[in-house]
């Protein structure tokens, strides 16, 4: 089955189960469900732990092994499998076996960035959808940001007054661990008082950050303000622009087909799955944009596209950067 992170406390006081996946590439949000899993093993006498790695060098053997292995003393283990890719490649098989008739004595917790989609449809993760849980963590959409730094400044105890929190926001978005760790300090330094935007000038560090990903999601949504904050600070980090580039122009490719296949317009959910579009959040986006931007919109914003990848091969006197912001204005622009 698969369950939400804020489901999770909830779901681990009925019992456990035999094994659990949490992906997402938000570390801070993944480690806390692995945390919550562990105290809950630890809690139910699954003391031992013991840790592999699935990158080039694990030999899947020993995983077989200890998964099979008959615990002479009955010690309930924890086996912890990190996957650093979203496959599990060569492991698979051994998956398969193991949770076709899970071991009573071990708690299995699979570990990963967000899973590769091809994973989804194999073998294994069916196995575990029915004998297991698959915990798939998401980032925090940009405008929910506020409200998720306000939940965590609440559980600390702090109070902040609306300019702070606006300001807080702006400095530390997209940087969960970092917005964690300045929350954990100003509880330290405030000893109970109320924080205002004084406080944050003075103790909090522009930590926001950003990534390619992120832009284009800023873009397709026609939010250009905010779109042109990430392109300033991706431009400052020395972001290759023909990375995003790639991810942009895939997307438009979507909406223009999108737009032109009647098929696709009356079940657009069912389209983008077919195109590989399986994230929720990117799936709305997508939607409400085939909605929001005219064809012609998307033709300009192709010829952008190209403009931009010239611009970033030398061949344009203006940088890829300014057409990005071109682009930004433009597809926010009302029909």
């Amino acid at each position: 089955m698969k369950t939400q992170p804020a489901q999770l406390p909830q779901l681990l006081k009925k019992g456990l189960a035999p094994v659990y996946l949490v992906s997402g590439d938000e570390p801070l949000l993944v480690q806390e469900c692995c945390d919550q899993i562990r105290q809950a093993a630890r809690q139910a006498g699954f003391e031992d732990r013991l840790t592999f790695h699935a990158d080039q060098h694990l030999d899947w053997s020993k995983v077989s092994d200890e998964c099979n292995a008959m615990s002479l003393f009955a010690e309930k283990r924890r086996i912890e499998i990190h996957l650093p890719t979203g496959k599990l490649g060569d492991g698979r098989n051994v998956m398969e076996r193991v949770l076709q008739q899970p071991p009573e004595d071990i708690v299995l917790l699979l570990i990963s960035t967000r899973l590769d989609s091809a994973e989804t449809k194999r073998k294994w993760y069916r196995e575990l959808q029915g004998k297991g849980v698959h915990v798939p963590v998401w980032p925090i959409d940009a405008d929910k940001f506020q409200g998720w730094l306000q939940q965590r400044a609440n559980r600390h105890g702090l109070s902040l007054t609306r300019g702070a929190l606006s300001m807080l926001a702006e400095r530390l978005e997209g940087n969960l661990l970092a917005a964690s760790q300045e929350l954990d300090r100003l509880s330290l330094l405030t000893n109970g008082n109320t924080v205002d935007e004084e406080t944050i000038e003075q103790a909090v560090q522009d930590s926001s950050r950003f990534n390619g990903f992120e832009l284009v999601q800023e873009l397709l949504a026609g939010r250009a303000q905010h779109a042109g904050k990430i392109i300033g600070v991706l431009q400052q980090e020395g972001e290759n622009p023909l990375g995003l580039l790639a991810v942009l122009h895939r997307d438009l490719s979507i909406l223009a087909e999108l737009q032109s296949t009647p098929a696709a317009r009356e079940n657009p959910s069912a389209f983008l799955k077919k195109r590989g579009v399986f994230q929720p959040q990117r799936a709305r986006i997508l939607e409400r944009a085939g909605r929001r931007v005219t064809s012609p919109q998307l033709l300009e914003a192709l010829r952008l596209c190209s403009q931009i990848d010239r611009a970033a091969k030398g061949f344009d006197e203006l940088s890829p950067w300014q057409h990005l912001r071109d682009l930004s204005v433009l597809l926010a622009a009302k029909a």
